[in-house]
């Protein structure tokens, strides 16, 4: 386990998260990239339970996922099946879970920060929170995409789906943006990743 741990994660973090691994009784699999997910935690119709998380996500996302589906697996364990899946159950669990690993010899001194802050209230998705996803995008390896906040206005953008979108203004928080084929509007998040098409 530590073996392939060690090649996904920062090194500190390896033993620590190997022994909740083993702790938890969870079957740790890892997968090729999910646009619309980073991981996810489900218990299998034995009973067994299993944490899936993406093979390309750098190490300190990859850290922040792992823990962030282990969360789920003791918040349901802790406090019933009942519970909201990001109530205030597994914001509880998340944060005591995380708190051991908020130091400098597992974080980059610029990350320290911003994931503290992240965690006085955790998200479902660190994605929703723009600061921290462009600082820890600066770790990933290049993928030749921008965040929409990042491109001009009135720019042609491609998403995950390949469908087309001209970049509107914002509108409090997120951009409305135009579907080319059929002229409908949607929002999104100023961090949503795109390929740039047309400036």
């Amino acid at each position: 386990m530590k073996e392939i741990l060690g090649k996904y994660l920062p090194a500190n973090a390896v033993h620590p998260v190997s022994e909740l691994i083993k702790m938890s009784s969870v079957h740790l699999k890892i997968v090729n990239e999910r646009v619309t997910r980073h991981g996810d935690y489900k218990r299998l119709h034995d009973g067994s339970q299993q944490i899936t998380i993406n093979a390309n996500l750098n190490k300190y996302r990859f850290l922040i996922t792992t823990i962030h589906e282990l969360a789920h697996l003791i918040a349901f364990e802790k406090y019933g099946r009942r519970i909201k899946p990001h109530g205030v159950e597994w914001k509880h669990c998340f944060r005591s879970l995380m708190l051991p690993f908020i130091r400098p010899e597992i974080f980059p001194n610029e990350l320290l920060p911003l994931i503290a802050n992240h965690f006085r209230n955790p998200r479902a998705s660190s994605d929703t929170d723009a600061k921290l996803s462009v600082a820890l995008k600066k770790y990933d390896e290049q993928n030749g995409k921008n965040y929409i906040f990042e491109i001009p206005s009135g720019s042609i953008f491609r998403i995950y789906n390949g469908k087309t979108f001209r970049k509107g203004a914002r509108r409090i928080k997120r951009y409305e943006c135009t579907e080319v084929d059929t002229g409908r509007i949607y929002l999104f998040q100023p961090n949503a990743e795109v390929q740039l098409l047309k400036a």
